[in-house]
């Protein structure tokens, strides 16, 4: 079976769309809360599902669809290091400037009692789910390195 661009583009998307909607059902069929972090994670899956699409569009060229993979795959590469920086914010390695734990103290009264008034927020340090220690964002690190590394891998070396 010859490996090209648009398979790669398929595969690429059917994934993305899927982790996508794993995220949404732990969310809201599971109501395990997103932090901050969780949600960033979020925007490389979208991207790449996007770049995938448009490729499989007849607007680019066979050189443009191969770049766009190449993007896709490099998004979804970061996104391990994102999930990897949030492995080490669940750990306590170091305090993540993007979520809001630990400004409780800095708070004056009026801004306790407007905080009080508004619906709790997931804090990044606290995982909402976990298997022996193995969180959500743990399992990420593997599976969005992975597929970056293989999709730079096939879009590199594929057949029109």
């Amino acid at each position: 079976m010859k490996i090209t661009t648009r398979l790669i583009a398929i595969l690429l998307l059917v994934i993305c769309v899927q982790a996508l909607v794993l995220a949404l059902v732990a969310q809201y069929g599971f109501g395990l809360r997103p932090c901050n972090l969780c949600l960033i994670q979020r925007v490389p899956f979208t991207l790449a599902a996007g770049l995938a699409a448009v490729s499989l569009t007849s607007w680019p060229s066979a050189t443009g669809r191969q770049w766009l993979i190449l993007v896709a795959g490099a998004a979804l590469l970061i996104n391990g290091g994102i999930a990897f920086y949030h492995v080490g914010v669940e750990q306590h390695w170091w305090v993540s400037a993007v979520c809001k734990g630990g400004e409780m103290a800095r708070l004056s009264v009026s801004d306790l009692m407007a905080e009080m008034t508004r619906p709790a927020e997931a804090q990044c340090d606290t995982p909402a789910w976990s298997f022996h220690g193995i969180t959500m964002a743990a399992l990420n690190v593997p599976f969005s390195a992975g597929l970056g590394l293989v999709t730079l891998f096939l879009a590199r070396f594929r057949e029109n």
